[in-house]
């Protein structure tokens, strides 16, 4: 599993815009454009367009 970091403010309000509970995710790498994010519980990875 990759170490991802808390969100921040800012990606917390993009990651709810895309319908995902903010707590239940870390973010692993940014783009300007995307959101690299790993759950916390079983590792599973997703990409969104911020």
């Amino acid at each position: 599993m990759k170490n991802g970091k808390n969100p921040t403010l800012k990606q917390k309000k993009l990651i709810e815009d895309a319908g995902l509970d903010p707590r239940d995710w870390l973010v692993t790498k940014v783009k300007p454009w995307l959101l690299h994010l790993v759950n916390r519980d079983d590792g599973s990875i997703k990409v969104i367009n911020a």
